[in-house]
């Protein structure tokens, strides 16, 4: 099978930060005895949940993705202010 890429599942995702919050929260549901969404044979759990949100088998909620936003805002102001100072 192909190598998965970022680009593939931000194809999917509308960012990095989003894509990166929803792969390690479906790597931590495979480890808790979830099964594979796609057939992925002898991959790490993290290739599983790229493959799983590039197949579109992994979506965020609507309610969940507006308040992962405003965290992501709220860091990147804080990130600003420190490089003022």
């Amino acid at each position: 099978m192909a190598r998965i890429t970022i680009e593939d599942c931000l194809k999917r995702v509308k960012n990095r930060f989003l894509l990166v919050n929803m792969a390690a929260k479906r790597v931590r549901q495979i480890r808790e005895g979830s099964e594979y969404l796609v057939s992925s044979p002898k991959n790490e759990d993290i290739v599983v949940s790229l493959r799983e949100i590039a197949a579109g088998k992994i979506t965020i909620r609507e309610d969940k993705e507006e308040e992962i936003q405003e965290k992501i805002e709220e860091t990147e102001e804080i990130g600003e202010k420190e490089e003022n100072l």
